[in-house]
């Protein structure tokens, strides 16, 4: 089965050390036309900056780029890029914009800065999980419902929606290769109570972070 992860969505965020800023962009980005375009636009918006470090990676063709754009070698972009592949994230194009503050951050500091601005701005976009979901319409009573969502927990299925009526019915995505496993735990939970219907199935990025 086919799954990786993805931004969620843009995010942004902002450090400061020994006054210099450190302005994190993060996008999903599918190809290096699209990671070149943001990057170029960070140039463009940030021509006065000192530095716009740049990091992306494209799973098609397994393309990993990174520059340091001027700063020491070794100390921004590899660094940014370390960030996205210790976490498995794929299709990201992160830049950081940098404005120096007038002190000297040394290399380790440098490094310390550009990934945690990398890190703040994954966190600011989000995860999500590119795979195949199964769409699933549970029923269940009121009394099984919080058993039940312990359960959608232990199997990281992701609630789309709730309805609290006569019954309680949720509406909820969980990856193929865990549906057959979860309804049958379902069963066996609610000794057959609660009714677990497929309503179709799709592949897409799902927010988990």
């Amino acid at each position: 089965m086919i799954t990786y992860l993805v931004p969620y969505g843009y995010g942004e965020a902002e450090l400061i050390e020994k006054r210099s800023r450190f302005i994190g962009r993060v996008w999903n980005t599918d190809s290096e036309a699209e990671a070149l375009e943001h990057i170029n636009d960070m140039r463009s918006k940030h021509w006065d900056a000192t530095h716009n470090v740049y990091a992306y990676i494209i799973r098609e063709n397994g393309i990993m780029r990174y520059s340091d754009d001027g700063e020491p070698s070794g100390t921004s972009g590899m660094p940014t890029l370390n960030v996205f592949r210790q976490e498995g994230i794929q299709n990201v194009c992160c830049v950081i914009t940098r404005y120096f503050g007038g002190v000297l951050l040394g290399a380790g500091g440098l490094v310390r800065a550009y990934s945690a601005a990398a890190k703040m701005a994954l966190d600011a976009a989000g995860i999500s999980e590119m795979a195949e979901w199964r769409e699933l319409l549970i029923s269940c009573s009121y009394a099984r419902y919080e058993r039940i969502k312990r359960l959608m927990e232990e199997f990281s299925a992701v609630t789309e929606n709730t309805d609290f009526g006569a019954d309680v019915v949720i509406e909820a995505l969980l990856r193929e290769d865990r549906a057959d496993e979860f309804s049958s735990k379902l069963t066996d939970i609610t000794a057959g109570s609660a009714v677990c219907e497929v309503a179709g199935s799709c592949f897409k990025g799902v927010q988990i972070k």
